[in-house]
């Protein structure tokens, strides 16, 4: 079925209902069917019955004329209850269709125009096959009798016409966008997304009941999928104990999520900010350890936890945590938690782990703490429903989907060694709509160049970069769990056998929180992710 615009219209004649009904049966998923579109230009106006545009072909103006309709030496009639008229269908659809294109040269980015043409559709009069105008060939002219294959029937009239480039899927999202109206795109979209980011902000704030509940629990483990607000809520609860008198400190694996979780706890009072927010091994630096390289993966996994937890055996109490909260914490191997617990200040001390077993995108398998009371998040509150039914049977409990609406999802089907050429010009489409900070790449294979350069002026420097106004921000699923953007184009390259390809999946899906783009070798998708994943893409969220 394909993509209807707008999405319930109604019709003012038996004959364009019947066509309608046709071709809704007759098209893809990936085609775009749009009803009674109206230009207006200064000189008239236009009404085009439908515009039929054909994945990997082109456009087909459709003008749709119903019983009473005549044709004969002297060209058209139509009969009306007061008499018959003279028409001109086939220039009527003619003027449409450039109608049309020239309104798209002036609202969109659309820049293939050589794959059009115009059609007339009669579904309640046979066309005999020897039909013959000299304005309107037989191929032109779609009957009662045509119906049956009338989607091939427009296909036809695009594929005689030996176009050097037909449509793309990008073609199509262009003509989609700019006829859902672009008097102030960007306003319209991020005014939408504010809208929602308000609504979320108050319903995870009912959410933190939750932490209501933990206040009188000393060790709890809160489990999510992607979307349930497990990051807000960990903040939330290292605001709470800070406020309480604690010494608190906020941890997780990423560089990304702690750079995120410092931003935000620097808006709090002082008296509600906890004493160390950072990364679990930012704690060890921060203790005086020593900063090796990145390529030292031994020391990072092992060495560094256990001088961590010598290190803890010689502060003071003071020095050491009354609660410990953790995010994402799922990273977190074996050897790590033992420091976690070292740097609690007494045996009382609280502890809080946030985890997602779906996001676990790292080999190491650390097992939580026993003795946590489980709580569990089952509705996701920040994606709309369109992004959120993507990743839905990939999270590791079954969530139910909010009620936020957005912009469909759109996948691009394309190799793995393509997608990052594919994404780019897929960025280059959401920057019509939103503002660059609205929008990041992301990949689940080979980092993107952009993403390598900036990377070469240092970490600080580059994570800095995702807070800038002016620049849309590449990223890698790894290093952006807990973060997101409104807008993400998700680049699936990863060419080789990966054991953790649905979990990087389900990362990379659940980044948006408004409108998903993935460029994506289906075949693929369907291996790591499922059918059911796949048919969410194809079905547009």
């Amino acid at each position: 079925m394909p993509i209807v615009i707008p999405a319930e219209p109604s019709f003012p004649t038996q004959s364009e209902q019947r066509v309608f009904e046709v071709l809704r049966a007759q098209l893809s998923e990936r085609d775009l069917l749009i009803c009674g579109q109206r230009i207006s230009t200064a000189d008239r106006d236009y009404e085009i019955d439908f515009v039929v545009v054909l994945h990997g072909l082109g456009a087909v103006v459709v003008e749709v004329k119903g019983d009473g309709i005549a044709a004969g030496p002297d060209g058209w009639t139509m009969r009306y209850r007061a008499g018959t008229e003279r028409i001109d269908p086939i220039g009527q659809a003619y003027d449409n269709r450039y109608a049309l294109i020239t309104w798209l040269r002036q609202h969109s980015s659309l820049k293939n125009y050589s794959s059009w043409a115009h059609a007339i559709v009669m579904p309640f009069y046979a066309v005999a096959d020897d039909f013959a105008l000299p304005d309107a060939r037989r191929e032109q002219v779609a009957g009662s009798n045509d119906l049956w294959r009338l989607a091939d029937f427009l296909a036809d009239l695009l594929r005689d016409r030996s176009v050097v480039r037909p449509f793309g899927e990008a073609d199509t999202e262009r003509i989609r966008l700019a006829l859902r109206g672009r008097s102030l795109p960007q306003r319209d979209l991020q005014a939408s997304a504010a809208a929602n980011d308000e609504l979320v902000e108050r319903r995870t704030e009912q959410q933190a009941l939750i932490l209501d509940v933990a206040a009188m629990l000393p060790r709890i483990h809160v489990r999510g999928g992607a979307g349930t607000g497990k990051t807000w809520l960990a903040v939330e609860h290292a605001r709470r104990r800070a406020a309480a008198g604690d010494r608190v400190a906020l941890m997780c694996y990423s560089r990304g999520l702690a750079a995120w979780m410092q931003r935000r706890v620097e808006q709090l009072p002082a008296g509600q900010r906890p004493a160390y927010v950072g990364t679990f091994h930012g704690l060890g630096a921060a203790w005086g350890a020593p900063i090796k390289g990145d390529d030292d993966s031994g020391y990072w996994e092992s060495e560094l936890p256990a001088l961590m937890v010598e290190q803890a055996r010689s502060k003071a109490p003071g020095e050491l945590f009354d609660a410990i909260v953790i995010d994402e914490g799922q990273d977190f191997a074996d050897d790590w938690w033992l420091a976690v617990l070292a740097a609690a200040a007494h045996e009382d001390s609280r502890l809080a782990v946030f985890t997602d077993e779906g996001q676990q995108v790292f080999s190491r398998f650390g097992r939580i703490p026993a003795g946590l009371v489980p709580l569990v998040l089952d509705k996701n509150l920040r994606n709309t429903r369109q992004v959120a039914a993507t990743f839905q049977t990939l999270a590791p409990i079954r969530m139910a989907l909010g009620d936020l609406d957005g912009p469909q999802v759109r996948l691009v089907e394309c190799a793995a060694h393509d997608a990052l050429d594919t994404a780019d010009a897929e960025v280059d489409l959401l920057l019509d709509e939103w503002a660059p900070r609205d929008v990041a790449l992301l990949a689940t294979g080979s980092r993107h160049p952009e993403q390598r350069a900036r990377q070469e002026e240092g970490q600080d420097e580059y994570w800095r970069s995702f807070w800038d106004d002016d620049q849309v921000f590449y990223g890698h699923v790894l290093g952006f769990k807990g973060l997101e953007r409104n807008a993400i184009v998700l680049a699936v390259n990863d060419e080789r056998d990966d054991p953790r390809a649905t979990e990087k999946l389900y990362v990379g899906l659940s980044r948006a929180r408004e409108q998903l783009v993935i460029c994506a070798d289906p075949a693929y998708i369907e291996k790591v992710g499922g059918r059911e994943v796949l048919s969410s893409m194809r079905a547009g969220g």
